[in-house]
C-alpha cells in the first residue's frame, strides 16, 4: 500500500473514556506501546496494559492545575518530526525524542459547559482546551507520518483499519483523518469565538 506507516507508539490523552477500551485492546494486541497522562494513564493501566507516563519523557510533572501536561518539545518533537528528514532524525537522537506515530485525543467539553446554565465564566474558561487542540493540529500537520484520532467519533474508523490492516495506515487514510481533525479544531475554535463575542456584545449593551 502506498505510503504505509507502522504504528508503534500511541499518545493517548482523552477527557471522555467511553469507547476507548475496545480501541486500546486492539492496539495492545497489535503491539502498540502507550504513552499517556494523568487520568487517561490510570484508565489504561486499570485495563491491564502498560503505559509510559508523559512525565517520564518530559521530566516535568503536570503543572498549573493541569493546564500544562503535554506541551513540551519532547512530545511535540515526537509528533512533528519528519521521519524522512535527516536533520529531524539527528535532532531526535540528540535530544532523546521518541517517535509518536498515533495521537488519540479529544477536547474539553466547551460547548456543553456553555450550555449548562449553572456554569460560571471561570468554569467555561477552564474548558478551553490548549494541549488537546495543539496535539490535534500537530499530528494532523504531520499526517505524512502520524495518525490523528481527534475525537471518539473517529474510533470506529481506526478500529476498521486495525481489523483490516493491523497497526498500519496508508497515506490517504492519514490524510483523510487529518482533514477531519482540522474540522474538529475549526468547529471548536469557532464555538469559543462565538462565546467571547457574545460576552463582549452583552457587556457593551450594558454600558
Amino acid at each position: 500500500m502506498v505510503g504505509t506507516k507502522q504504528i508503534k507508539t500511541a499518545l493517548v490523552s482523552v477527557f471522555h473514556k467511553d469507547g476507548l477500551d475496545e480501541l486500546l485492546a486492539k492496539l495492545n494486541a497489535a503491539g502498540v506501546q502507550f504513552l499517556s497522562t494523568g487520568g487517561t494513564r490510570k484508565f489504561i493501566e486499570s485495563l491491564g496494559y502498560e503505559c509510559q507516563a508523559v512525565e517520564s519523557v518530559t521530566t516535568y510533572p503536570s503543572i498549573l492545575g493541569g493546564r500544562v501536561k503535554t506541551l513540551h518539545p519532547k512530545i511535540f518533537g515526537g509528533i512533528l518530526a519528519r521521519r524522512d528528514n535527516a536533520g529531524d532524525k539527528e535532532q531526535m537522537k540528540e535530544y532523546d525524542i521518541p517517535d509518536i506515530d498515533l495521537v488519540i485525543v479529544d477536547l474539553y467539553p466547551f460547548e456543553q459547559t456553555v450550555s449548562n446554565a449553572s456554569s460560571s465564566e471561570q468554569d467555561i474558561i477552564e474548558k478551553i482546551d490548549i494541549g488537546g487542540i495543539s496535539l490535534i493540529r500537530a499530528a494532523a500537520k504531520n499526517f505524512e507520518d502520524v495518525v490523528i484520532i481527534p475525537s471518539k467519533a473517529q474510533y470506529s474508523e481506526l478500529l476498521d483499519i486495525l481489523a483490516r490492516q493491523g497497526a498500519e495506515t496508508t497515506r490517504e487514510q492519514r490524510r483523510a483523518l487529518a482533514c477531519k481533525a482540522f474540522g474538529v479544531s475549526s468547529h471548536y475554535d469557532t464555538a469559543i469565538n462565538e462565546w467571547f463575542s457574545k460576552q463582549i456584545t452583552e457587556t457593551n449593551n450594558k454600558i
